[in-house]
């Protein structure tokens, strides 16, 4: 065998290795990879420093300590969340994911860690309500992979409204600011305090009544054959919830009830 032969075996081995879901995996055993999309403060946002924080993090930080791990945060667009969860790029998704009756077909979630309701953002002022008839015409904004989607997708565009999806909740903020879309639909506290509680926010406001999603609330996404991992996670929950602990964390963040009923 010759030296360019055997280093041309060598090279290709390393990376069929680098390749293989399990070599990734097996990179931290005592890490768990969790995928974070810093764009939904007070949930998930990202620091001057380059690090992620909010309601999402502390939650996900706490969770790892209980059982023994520590949180590797990967940060993903929102769409391409589960796509990484089911090639074992990341463990688990942390990023407000709510949790559906659709999504439970692909993967797992943990017991719920909070529930909010969704709302549609305009003008303040617009002759805008938040149905199809009222909507008609329109063009609403809505991040892409998410639940809003969903639900524009399925009650508003059959009756003749525009349905516009974005990678990111910064592209809808910006087209809603620009007028390039007349309106959008996110989670009620992304809305308040990611945009109306901001200075761009100004001259905008909550339309209609809060939105059911049919969803069961937020949990973290994780494979549907990672059951260790989620009785682990679970249990972290309830000790959380018992022991004061969540409570805390939340008052951080919130002065009502994030958990729901």
């Amino acid at each position: 065998m010759t030296k360019l032969t055997s280093l041309l075996m060598t090279s290709t081995l390393a990376a069929v290795l680098a390749a293989s879901p399990a070599f990734a995996f097996a990179k931290d055993a005592n890490a768990l990879r969790l995928g974070i999309d810093p764009g939904y403060p007070p949930m998930d946002v990202k620091t001057p420093d380059g690090h992620v924080a909010g309601f999402d993090v502390d939650l996900g930080d706490e969770i790892c300590r209980r059982i023994a791990m520590h949180c590797e945060w990967v940060e993903l667009e929102f769409s391409g969340m589960i796509p990484a969860l089911q090639a074992r790029k990341i463990d688990g998704i942390m990023s407000s994911m709510a949790i559906t009756d659709k999504r439970m077909k692909q993967i797992a979630f943990s017991t719920k860690l909070f529930q909010f309701k969704s709302r549609l953002i305009a003008k303040s002022g617009a002759a805008l309500t938040a149905n199809a008839q009222g909507l008609r015409g329109k063009r609403i904004g809505v991040q892409s992979g998410s639940q809003f989607e969903t639900y524009a997708l399925k009650n508003w565009q059959p009756g003749g409204v525009e349905v516009v999806a974005y990678q990111s909740q910064e592209g809808v903020f910006n087209d809603l600011v620009a007028g390039r879309i007349d309106a959008a639909l996110l989670g009620s506290v992304e809305a308040e305090h990611g945009f109306l509680k901001t200075s761009r926010g100004t001259g905008f406001a909550f339309v209609g009544e809060p939105l059911s999603m049919g969803d069961h609330g937020v949990g973290m996404g994780l494979r549907q054959d990672d059951t260790a991992l989620k009785a682990k996670v679970d249990r972290a929950v309830a000790d959380m919830r018992t022991d004061g602990t969540y409570q805390k964390i939340a008052r951080k963040y919130f002065d009502f009830d994030v958990y729901g009923d």
